[in-house]
């Protein structure tokens, strides 16, 4: 059993999801955003710090990931977005956590199964894998889906592990 926090970053907003996964399953725990409204980027990197320590003494995550920067048209939103993602990452240092980064197509691919999937197919398939009630906001679901994306990872690199030490040259045991 593993306790999975996935972090959206923004320097905005501020997803994140936690998912429990016990083998194949996944379980919801929670999910949310956090939000800036300073004007000022240093504030906002302070909010996104805090907000991720706080997650993390709330739901005491086995495992850390989170989406890595993409480079977008702007070249300051990318600054930004990775400047938040250091924010997130220094949490996740200072508590322990080992990180795990997924481009967003990996992530996609994770959960959608389509590398290029639009955001409300991510937002879609999220509610279906958890068996959510409702819909989470577009940030939060994205947060699940780094935490679905990592579990699935998680899984499959422990499947092989597995499979490794039950192998002697070339041979099942």
């Amino acid at each position: 059993m593993a306790i999975i926090l996935g972090i959206d970053p923004g320097s905005r907003i501020t997803g994140y999801g936690v998912v429990r996964q016990e083998g194949n399953k996944m379980t919801y725990l929670g999910s949310g955003c956090i939000r800036m409204t300073d004007t000022e980027l240093a504030p906002r990197l302070k909010k996104i710090y805090d907000g991720v320590s706080e997650i993390i003494l709330q739901f005491q995550p086995d495992l850390f990931a989170i989406e890595q920067v993409f480079m977008a048209k702007n070249p300051d939103s990318a600054l930004k977005l990775g400047q938040a993602r250091g924010a997130a990452i220094v949490a996740a240092a200072n508590a322990g956590l080992t990180v795990a980064e997924y481009s967003a197509r990996q992530i996609k691919q994770a959960v959608v199964g389509q590398g290029g999937a639009a955001k409300a197919q991510v937002q879609h398939m999220v509610v279906r894998i958890l068996s959510l009630p409702g819909t989470p906001q577009e940030d939060a679901a994205d947060g699940l889906a780094v935490a679905l994306c990592h579990g699935h990872t998680y899984q499959s690199l422990i499947s092989m592990a597995g499979h490794v030490k039950s192998t002697v040259r070339g041979r099942l045991r």
